[in-house]
């Protein structure tokens, strides 16, 4: 058969005019890559599921952290719907007295107490009605007496005594007070010697159900135990009926009845023109309509849910900082993921993909995690927060009314982590996306090029980063206290954006640090070497690693400072009583209240001094202390200063120390101290002259100024006392070796600064002075010898009892001594109070945040290291293939986390405590800020210590040898 021969088709360049190339884009073209970066993000997610939880958990738990204490933080707010249920229970409304001095006074719509007036001025005709005689017509009433009974604590708890206990009579389960009342254990009381308790009571005087109580008003079996809304569990409450036991006859000398509330029942509700009346005749009312819709605003209520501004500065910076941090951490661990994806990306960017595309396959999967971190962070915060709240109600704690969940703080929260993740995931895409097609494909290690623009970038943020800073500080320290209080959220968002700023710019200059640590590095250790050059010739490797435990440290170092400053303030603010341990027992009888009132009869020193010596081991001694006294003063013939302050042997006057001109504290008009450490403003009887028990001026000598300062006293101070001269306390009240004795009489007080009461001066004596400082500020202004006192007509009698003590009393020595000195002073109840000191756990505590804090910087050391050796793995296998030895390869695995640890702390440590201490000088949250050196210390030489000796511990001695991987 014959063959036809081959011929070979004519082929033609020219395309036919149908199958012309379309170069115009595709309609929706954009949402179409985005949707397949979606898809392949998802996949790329599912397939390395570790490193995604990692990421969720990093942005999870901050989220989760902000929104619970946002909510924790509203929790303990009460709204008026709750004070309504637990303050009314179901009643209408509660009528009680109100304090007023004359019939303009108005109360607060929904806290009652709080009342508010513009006529300050005493109306000597205006008598406050009694709220029983002003019950409206149409009510059923409910009655609820507070008052005080003595019951007997058994000898096992310490020593039988008698306890002070707080009483309520009422009709607690009566159905109107439901939601105020609630019975937990037992049953309703139904004898007349039957009574209802508090959980507290219980543990208080160590009974169950079914023992009896013995009270100075007679014994009852407890049958039940009653939670009140207003009072945690904790606290020992007894519940009697109305007309139960003491209610039903007058009451006992020294225990007068309480103040008696009564409750309306009916289906009117009181409306606020009642209350206005009402509040003409003295009677204050809670009403539940007004309290649910108040006619106007509820100024009380606003200051209460009202967060302190020092707060909201300070958490506003820990929160931002913090997501900073896991943003950068979870940055770390998106470029370790990308590194690993760079591949697929090069394939991807092969088959036609542009590099937008190739950027949101990457930045997708921020997203993806992002969103699934935030909410589930928002739902575990709300969900942890709610969950508090449930156990402390359960548990019956007061501090949260409710649960409540805040809108705004929780989206805030949300939007702010998927902020962090989104961009953890932008800066390793935009710098794989920019990788050359061709090296990716072809090279097993494809190095980006290290530009300047990172340096650059952040030589200017960190420009604007200072002046941002500086900014806040010259605004906080320019004009007065006022306006610097209008300022507050500008400070707070200058303050707050440049340590953030700050952060970033260390971040970007972290690279050039890296270059030039390790630009000369020849005369360190192999490991020290090999792990510098490592970290110069990886930075795409090193820098997020560093930049990480940068951000933890910088948020552990602000926290450091924030907290000891506020501890160094709390310990600067106590008011002292006395020194440490130290107990105060009023010696001074009563003035006479009324005309033709006999004096209290007087109080002997050593029956005093006995019964603390009998029922206490601890006292060392005991020092009585003379001081002007007012037990001939009639408070009540001469309050309109019609008769002088002394005559006929009345003496009405007490005794201060004048301040010399120029050394006046420095305040503002509206009385704000304009610098808390001034030496003017600070030392005993300041601020404000407080006073405690102490007699003002001491009358002495050497025994009482020892007792006072607890010290002895230098020999110029002995010579002063001897020579008719005064030791003063505080050298504000000294000036040119002098000081200014002033009377004046109690019973005309003049309006002072601000809230403040003052008196005018009615004589002025000047005495040598010299000043002889207690080690803490004790409420006291000077010594003086007796014959100093009469010269200058002071009637001086027994002011107090000061005793010593070795130790802290427990509770039950406090109930011993108390029920022995009450029948010394023959009264049923004294308190008992001992001068505990400052904070003595505030050390502790500090540390305690220092632990937390290295925690956190370690745990972050710790997870970038890992990513980083994760990334470094096949070095490693390199080493090992070429016949490292295991120990030379932990070696450089410890060498690697010390270089990078060591240089994110130091750098976290200046990037915190600089804002932290601005923020606080600006603000003037605290007086100065404070710096705790030692602990940051710690926390510099510690993390990368401790955070070397994990990595060497974990670091694997052996790996397989394999064959290296495509981009890795």
């Amino acid at each position: 058969m014959r063959q036809r021969p081959c011929t070979i088709p004519r082929f033609s360049w020219r395309r036919p005019a149908e199958m012309a190339l379309d170069v115009a884009p595709v309609p929706h073209g954009r949402w179409h890559s985005f949707g397949l970066a979606l898809r392949m993000a998802r996949r790329d997610i599912s397939r390395h599921r570790g490193r995604s939880l990692l990421i969720i958990l990093l942005i999870l738990l901050p989220v989760a952290g902000m929104t619970g204490a946002a909510a924790l933080a509203q929790s303990m707010q009460e709204t008026p719907a709750e004070r309504v249920q637990y303050q009314l229970g179901s009643t209408q409304a509660r009528l009680r007295s109100m304090p007023a001095s004359n019939a303009e006074t108005v109360q607060d719509p929904v806290l009652e107490t709080a009342t508010m007036t513009r006529n300050f001025t005493v109306d000597p005709d205006f008598t406050p009605r009694n709220p029983r005689d002003a019950i409206p017509a149409g009510y059923e009433v409910l009655t609820e007496t507070q008052l005080t009974l003595m019951v007997r604590a058994r000898a096992s708890l310490g020593g039988a005594s008698d306890v002070p206990v707080m009483a309520k009579a009422v009709d607690a389960l009566n159905p109107a007070f439901t939601g105020k009342y609630t019975l937990l254990e037992g049953r309703p009381a139904a004898a007349r010697d039957e009574i209802l308790v508090s959980p507290g009571a219980l543990e208080r005087f160590g009974i169950r159900l079914g023992d009896r109580m013995t009270t100075a008003d007679g014994s009852f079996a407890v049958v039940g135990t009653v939670r009140d809304a207003t009072y945690s569990d904790g606290n020992p409450i007894l519940f009697l009926q109305p007309g139960q036991a003491a209610i039903d006859r007058p009451a006992a000398q020294g225990n007068p009845l309480g103040e008696t509330m009564y409750y309306l029942m009916g289906p009117k509700p009181v409306t606020w023109d009642q209350i206005r009346d009402l509040n003409k005749s003295g009677v204050a009312v809670l009403s539940r309509a007004v309290a649910l819709k108040p006619p106007v605003t509820s100024g009380a209520a606003a200051n209460a849910r009202a967060m302190p501004a020092a707060g909201y500065i300070g958490g506003v910076l820990i929160g931002a900082l913090a997501l900073l941090e896991v943003g950068l951490l979870a940055g770390a661990a998106f470029a370790v993921g990308a590194k690993r994806q760079v591949r697929e990306l090069a394939l991807l960017a092969a088959s036609g993909a542009e590099a937008p595309t190739v950027r949101a396959v990457v930045t997708a999967a921020g997203l993806w995690l992002g969103t699934i971190a935030v909410v589930a962070g928002a739902v575990l915060g709300a969900g942890g927060a709610a969950a508090v709240v449930g156990v402390a109600r359960h548990l019956g704690s007061v501090r949260f009314p409710g649960i409540h969940l805040d809108l705004l703080p929780t989206v805030a929260a949300m939007a702010m982590g998927l902020l962090a993740c989104f961009l953890a995931a932008v800066v390793p895409a935009r710098q794989v996306a920019r990788q050359a097609l061709l090296g990716a494909l072809k090279s097993g290690r494809s190095l980006a090029a290290s530009g300047t623009w990172p340096a650059r970038v952040g030589a200017f943020l960190l420009v604007v980063a200072i002046i941002c800073l500086a900014a806040g500080r010259t605004l906080g320290l320019t004009g007065d206290l006022d306006a610097v209080a209008a300022r507050t959220p500008l400070l707070a968002a200058l303050l707050t954006g440049g340590a953030i700023l700050a952060v970033a710019a260390l971040v970007l200059l972290t690279g050039t640090f890296v270059k030039i640590l390790t630009a000369r590095t020849a005369w360190l250790p192999l490991p020290l070497r090999m792990a510098a050059r490592d970290s110069a010739r990886n930075r795409s490797r090193t820098v997020p690693a560093v930049a990480a435990v940068l951000a933890a440290a910088t948020l552990a170092s602000a926290a450091m400072v924030l907290s000891a400053s506020q501890m160094a303030e709390a310990k600067r603010t106590h008011m002292w009583a006395a020194q440490e341990n130290q107990v105060s027992l009023p010696l001074e009888t009563a003035p006479i209240q009324a005309p033709g009132t006999a004096s209290a009869p007087p109080i002997d020193p050593a029956a005093v001094a006995a019964a603390l010596h009998r029922e206490l081991e601890t006292v060392q001694w005991t020092q009585v202390l003379k001081g002007p006294v007012l037990s001939k003063c009639n408070m009540q013939a001469s309050a309109g200063g019609s008769l002088p302050a002394t005559n006929d042997g009345v003496d009405c006057r007490q005794y201060k120390l004048a301040v010399p001109a120029g050394q006046e504290c420095p305040a503002t008009p509206q009385g704000r101290v304009l610098d808390g450490k001034d030496w003017r403003c600070n030392g005993s009887m300041f601020p404000a002259g407080a006073a405690g028990q102490l007699p003002p001026v001491v009358v002495g000598g050497a025994d009482e100024l020892r007792a006072l300062l607890g010290r002895e006293p230098s020999p110029a101070a002995v010579e002063a006392l001897n020579t008719g001269g005064m030791v003063v306390s505080n050298p504000v009240f000294e000036k040119d070796g002098k000081t200014t004795l002033q009377s004046y009489d109690v019973r005309q007080p003049v309006p002072g600064p601000g809230p403040a009461v003052s008196y005018k001066p009615q004589s002025n004596t000047v005495l040598p002075a010299v000043v002889e400082a207690p080690e803490v500020p004790v409420p006291f202004y000077g010594v003086i010898a007796p014959g100093t006192a009469s010269r200058a007509g002071m009637h001086v009698g027994n002011s107090v009892l000061l005793a010593q003590l070795s130790a802290y009393p427990e509770a039950a020595e406090q109930d011993r001594a108390s029920a022995a000195l009450a029948q010394v002073y023959r009264i049923q109840a004294l308190g008992f109070y001992v001068e505990p000191g400052a904070d003595r756990t505030g050390s502790e505590l500090l540390w305690l945040i220092v632990g937390t804090s290295a925690l956190i910087t370690l745990s972050a050391a710790g997870i970038t290291t890992g990513l980083a050796l994760a990334d470094a793995r096949a070095d490693h296998m390199t080493l090992a293939g070429v016949g490292a030895p295991p120990r030379l390869r932990k070696a450089l695995a410890a060498a690697q986390s010390l270089m990078t640890a060591s240089l994110g702390t130091s750098l976290g440590v200046a990037a915190g405590v600089v804002p932290a201490v601005l923020l606080i000088g600006a603000t003037r949250m605290f007086a100065e800020p404070v710096v705790p050196w030692m602990p940051l210390l710690a926390l510099l030489v510690g993390v990368p210590l401790t955070g070397s000796a994990l990595a060497w511990v974990f670091a694997r001695a052996r790996l397989p040898v394999s064959r290296r991987r495509l981009g890795s």
